[in-house]
């Protein structure tokens, strides 16, 4: 049986970054500015996306914005997890 402490320190930080950088191009490539996808998942401003995007200060994207994001953006929410 495998145990959570065996992961490397540095894995979820990592995985965090790359959710933030897959959801980052499917944004652009869906033609939504952060502002836009923003709003489309009920947030005042950009700072939810763009802090998560490039996890400033350890911000990430919660399941409930993935789900959120996922939707808007009309993508499987596994292309998040892309290269994780």
């Amino acid at each position: 049986m495998k145990n959570a402490d065996d992961l490397p320190e540095t894995f979820t930080k990592e995985a965090y970054k790359k959710i933030g950088e897959n959801v980052a191009k499917i944004r652009k490539s869906r033609g939504f500015s952060q502002l836009k996808l923003s709003l489309s998942i009920g947030h005042a401003s950009i700072s939810v996306v763009s802090c998560a995007e490039i996890c400033l200060n350890g911000a990430h994207f919660n399941i409930e914005h993935l789900i959120k994001i996922a939707y808007v953006l009309d993508v499987d929410i596994r292309d998040f997890f892309d290269g994780i």
